[in-house]
């Protein structure tokens, strides 16, 4: 069964359970840049979303397929939400986080941490009006 799977190693050369050096992504000092900037823009957006009392921060870490990319929210109060994804990386492409992508994190986040938030506070808090 070891075979058929990417993670079934190969002799000599990779243990089982580890990537091949091969199948992970080798950024580029540009790409690495490129792909900072598109995070913090990804956290900035989301900050624009939300009031000052939300903690949003984000990471750019390796992981066994390549760099992983975690944008986080921490409500005032309820639990903390994230968004973690493997940017593609394709040959000849600047942009590996899109317009879209970044806009659609963001919103995303930001409506899951205020959601957070509103269930953290049901029926404790007394509506104005109806």
């Amino acid at each position: 069964m070891n075979g058929n799977t990417p993670y079934g190693g190969l002799p000599g050369e990779t243990a089982a359970g580890q990537r091949a050096a091969a199948d992970v992504p080798n950024l580029s000092t540009t790409q690495k840049r490129s792909l900072h900037r598109d995070v913090s823009r990804i956290a900035a957006q989301t900050r624009e979303f939300l009031p000052d009392e939300y903690v949003v921060d984000a990471d750019v870490s390796s992981g066994m397929s390549g760099p992983q990319v975690t944008v986080a929210v921490r409500p005032p109060v309820g639990h903390a939400v994230s968004a973690g994804f493997t940017p593609d990386f394709e040959e000849g492409t600047e942009e590996l986080i899109t317009d879209t992508e970044r806009d659609e994190v963001a919103r995303g986040l930001a409506a899951s941490a205020a959601l957070q938030v509103k269930q953290a506070v049901k029926g404790s808090v007394q509506p104005t009006g109806k």
